[in-house]
């Protein structure tokens, strides 16, 4: 049995009773642009082939040979960023993801590599820990021609670029006209991305769990448009009625596509969730207190 640490007592039971992870299939993937990547992966890699069953490793950002491997956890070794584009590989075909922070904040990747040391028999096999997250499905329509859905982890952004003048863009919910924004664009995001670009726009934090999409005006040249939270089987359609050159809709800060005058981008939520387990050292609110320091008193000093 493996060693269990008694620090923990809310958690020692149930590892106790979980303590052996044998019989789970792990993939490993490192993002290797990250310096300490290397050293960290060797160190996993040891762990895992050492209390659970490794079924393949990559140092590349997609994820889908995991897929075919079978695996029941996808431990990620980077940061949110890595985890993101590596969910998104997957498509549809989405696993439960431990996200391993060796990168800057770590919203999504909650373990630090001793943590998950420390409490990795749980992590693989307790399917409790696994909470799951809704996806966007962004669609572009040219000339009447779709193109194929594109996942969106955090959220879609529609950007005015240069020459940076105002563009203006037709909303509408579930067919039915509802404005006009005209500013510098708007942010559509899920409830784990609303602590991303949509936090800095002053858009709303949601709690991951909440079945939501947030609309979110970017610099919006009126005082009466402000962020909006829809239900979860909104479909939202963006048209470009007058954009710049530049105007860009950027997934998840990691893929872009240029916005043409005319086109709509129809937003709604994916067929597959995001697979993320938490980290059962951390309290519910741990990142947003301890990362965002939200709540925290002003010093009067």
């Amino acid at each position: 049995m493996a060693s269990i640490d008694r620090a923990y007592p809310v958690y020692w039971e149930a590892a106790v009773l979980i303590a052996s992870a044998t019989n789970k299939r792990v993939y490993l993937l490192a993002n290797s642009a990250k310096s300490e990547a290397a050293a960290a992966l060797h160190r996993l890699k040891l762990m895992v082939e050492a209390r659970s069953t490794l079924v393949g490793l990559s140092e590349e950002l997609d994820g889908s040979p995991a897929v075919g491997a079978g695996a029941d956890r996808l431990i990620v070794l980077g940061g949110d960023g890595t985890l993101i584009g590596a969910a998104r590989s997957l498509g549809r075909n989405q696993i439960a993801f431990i996200g391993v922070n060796i990168g800057k904040l770590g919203f999504l990747a909650e373990f630090s590599l001793d943590e998950l040391e420390r409490c990795f028999d749980q992590a693989v096999s307790d399917d409790g820990l696994v909470g799951r997250r809704s996806i966007l499905d962004v669609s572009i329509s040219r000339n009447g021609s779709d193109t194929e859905s594109i996942p969106a982890v955090n959220d879609c952004v529609i950007q005015a670029g240069p020459p940076f003048r105002i563009i203006r863009l037709g909303v509408a919910i579930n067919g039915s006209h509802l404005t006009e924004l005209a500013g510098d664009g708007v942010i559509l995001c899920t409830p784990s991305g609303s602590t991303a670009h949509n936090l800095s726009a002053g858009g709303p934090i949601m709690q991951p769990g909440v079945d939501a999409i947030v609309l979110t005006p970017l610099c919006p040249h009126s005082l009466t448009h402000r962020p909006l939270v829809m239900q979860r089987d909104a479909a939202i359609e963006i048209e470009a009625l007058h954009v710049n050159d530049g105007t860009t809709l950027i997934v998840d800060g990691q893929v872009s596509y240029a916005v043409q005058p005319g086109d709509r981008i129809t937003v709604r939520r994916y067929e597959s969730d995001l697979l993320l387990v938490h980290n059962p050292l951390h309290q519910r609110w741990h990142n947003l207190t301890s990362k965002l320091h939200w709540g925290r008193a002003p010093n009067y000093d």
